[in-house]
């Protein structure tokens, strides 16, 4: 399963969209919605440029394929409505798929507990034991995208 345009939209509203490369909160250099370029710790001369809308959609699209084989072999035997996979694609995109492998969210998928696995979804809100405002803004609109029903 591929991720629908409706994920790549609500992606670039949480994640933001950058032309140029910048440091993360976490020091390391990124371009596009969230991409990091090489090891993220020194900026190689041919990144040092202003990137083309196409050049970043091209990075996203590359990067989401590594999060949808990932979601996907994680879950073999669940069947996912397109809402469903794109909301679980964007909570790996921003968390890892090592958190998605290990969270709750999962096992809940994995018993066929779709609600349990939602309510799961919103315990992820949280950064140096705080709720963040941009967190529980995320979670809610994966939510109510795996609720959607699109």
């Amino acid at each position: 399963m591929k991720v629908s345009n409706k994920l790549i939209q609500l992606l670039k509203h949480h994640e933001g969209v950058r032309s140029k490369p910048y440091r993360c909160p976490a020091g390391l250099w990124t371009v596009g919605v969230g991409h990091l370029i090489g090891d993220g710790k020194s900026l190689p001369e041919s990144w040092n440029k202003t990137f083309t809308n196409e050049e970043i959609d091209g990075l996203l699209k590359r990067d989401l394929n590594r999060f949808e084989l990932g979601v996907s072999k994680m879950l073999p035997n669940v069947r996912l409505r397109q809402c469903e996979f794109d909301c679980l694609v964007s909570f790996a995109f921003n968390l890892g798929l090592g958190t998605f492998q290990r969270s709750t969210i999962r096992q809940a998928l994995l018993r066929d507990d779709k609600e349990a696995a939602m309510e799961s979804l919103m315990k992820y809100c949280k950064a140096g034991g705080k709720v963040l405002k941009g967190l529980l803004n995320r979670r809610t609109d994966e939510r109510k995208m795996f609720e959607s029903g699109y």
